[in-house]
């Protein structure tokens, strides 16, 4: 779905675009902020524009390492464009003064001016009406030059928010990834002596009946799927044991809205289409009476987004902090680029149930990494328990998005996947975005040990569990050739009646 373009208005509510220009930063992925509208109800994005003046060499190497490299050239663009600004403030003030003493002559009766002041000295021989004349004149100049300042500080800011997060020192620099550890043992170490018979979850799924990929084609398209009988219901137990986990660690409970306004998702870093062009965000499509009255809409592409969205233009306790909610949603991702072996079955889908963990930590990389350690510990017990064999991944530079400063990866053996990757696949995702998403959300922190003083908390997001894949990692690691059915890991047992395994013979027509 598309929405009709429109103008919109900048980070600061000052850039004026024309349609033209809407269409080319929309397709320009470099322009994250600016391809969006700008409602006046969007939260004030305030971006640390000093620390890029003054560290744009830092700013344009963290830009090539992650494969940003439009964006690496922001950092100097913008400190030419303060040159800019300095130079039209420096012009605008000598017309004030001169202004200033136009009007400060017109205030004066003729007779009581004193010709000799050095406010009265190149006026005393011009009339009221050449007075008034240059002062209207000035004025012009003035407005003028205002404007061309209001475009100049437009383009800054809009350059600013587009510049990705710094990237921690924990995060390898490169295309690798570096591992970390595993999770379980590897079902099957040596290929090449092992007779074990494995399937993938699309087989099985059409053996057991859990699968309907054909009637979702003609309801809904490529990318969408029925669960069925015991996969739906496993669907449920995952989302529950999920939960449950989550909760006992403290985590408090949200079921959030999975529409958000597409200012929000932006401000997440998340954009419309990726840096190849490629839609990611489904856009909801508004009635022709709307465009450019009400904000524009987008369908989540994730929990994290209308989590984060909770507190836009808050202020919290420090005494709150860390504050850490869990909730489950559906998730749309468009990605019209996905093609190959990860079209088939549930590993890449238009939509799907996830478990998501958001977190809002004091503005220090201590508290945000105690948290990030958090969410990897939850990730483990969780796969490690449902018996899954896996490998955390600390990923590298090119592989973080605009608002990630760290992130680690858990991969899956998926033995259909075998012959790509070796059978790896990601099932979970951890990032800390330090205040690359407080500060495009107003969310701010009343830190108490600075007076009172405000800043902005750091973020902290995580998969508890997504559900296709995961469902799929299960049905694949979980089936017995002989038997032909699939095991159950045993903590999902209270969620599924009681059952230890789906079987041909249980399945239901």
């Amino acid at each position: 779905m598309t929405t009709p373009q429109r103008s919109f208005r900048c980070l600061q509510c000052r850039l004026r675009a024309s349609p033209k220009g809407f269409r080319r930063l929309y397709h320009a992925s470099a322009q994250l902020q600016a391809e969006l509208p700008r409602p006046s109800v969007a939260p004030k994005i305030s971006i640390d524009i000093k620390h890029i003046r003054q560290n744009a060499a830092l700013h344009e190497q963290n830009c090539l390492e992650r494969n940003y490299k439009t964006q690496s050239t922001y950092p100097a663009r913008i400190n030419t464009l303060l040159e800019q600004w300095h130079a039209y403030q420096r012009e605008a003030r000598g017309l004030r003064e001169r202004n200033n003493q136009l009007k400060l002559q017109l205030a004066i009766p003729t007779t009581l001016r004193d010709e000799d002041s050095e406010d009265a000295r190149g006026l005393k021989d011009m009339t009221k009406e050449q007075l008034i004349d240059e002062a209207r004149t000035l004025k012009e100049k003035i407005s003028t030059i205002e404007e061309k300042e209001s475009v100049v500080q437009s383009e800054i800011d809009s350059l600013a928010a587009a510049i990705p997060n710094l990237t921690s020192k924990e995060t390898p620099r490169g295309n690798e990834p570096k591992v970390v550890e595993y999770i379980n043992e590897h079902p099957e170490p040596d290929p090449s002596s092992s007779d074990r018979v494995w399937r993938s979850h699309v087989h099985i799924g059409s053996e057991l009946s859990l699968l309907d990929f054909a009637s979702a084609a003609t309801t809904s398209g490529w990318g969408w799927y029925f669960l069925l009988n015991e996969a739906a219901q496993l669907e449920q137990a995952l989302v529950q044991y999920a939960l449950s986990v989550a909760r006992r660690h403290g985590w408090g409970m949200a079921s959030p809205p999975s529409m958000v306004y597409s200012h929000i998702a932006a401000a997440c870093g998340f954009q419309p289409r990726d840096q190849n062009g490629e839609q990611q965000i489904y856009n909801i499509q508004q009635s022709p009476d709307d465009v450019g009255r009400k904000p524009e809409l987008s369908l989540a592409g994730t929990a994290e987004i209308p989590l984060a969205g909770m507190k836009a233009n808050t202020t919290l306790e420090e005494a709150e902090l860390p504050l850490k909610r869990v909730g489950v949603s559906r998730c749309f991702r468009a990605e019209a680029g996905a093609r190959g072996v990860d079209t088939k079955g549930l590993y890449r889908v238009h939509e799907f149930t996830k478990v998501e963990m958001f977190a809002w930590t004091s503005n220090s990389t201590e508290a945000s990494t105690t948290v990030f350690d958090e969410i990897v510990s939850i990730q483990t017990e969780i796969l490690q328990s449902l018996g899954l064999h896996c490998r955390i991944l600390e990923m590298p530079s090119t592989d973080l998005g605009a608002s990630a400063t760290r992130k680690r990866d858990i991969e899956a053996f998926f033995p259909s996947r075998r012959l790509k990757d070796d059978g790896w696949g990601e099932v979970t995702s951890v990032s800390t975005c330090s205040d690359y998403q407080s500060r495009r959300l107003a969310t701010k922190v009343d830190v108490r040990a600075l007076g009172g003083k405000l800043a902005f908390p750091y973020t902290v997001n995580g998969t508890a569990l997504a559900v296709p894949r995961v469902l799929a990692a299960i049905l694949e690691n979980g089936w017995d050739e002989k038997k032909m059915e699939v095991r159950i890991p045993e903590v999902l047992s209270p969620w599924m009646d009681g059952l230890k395994a789906i079987k041909q013979k249980e399945r239901l027509r």
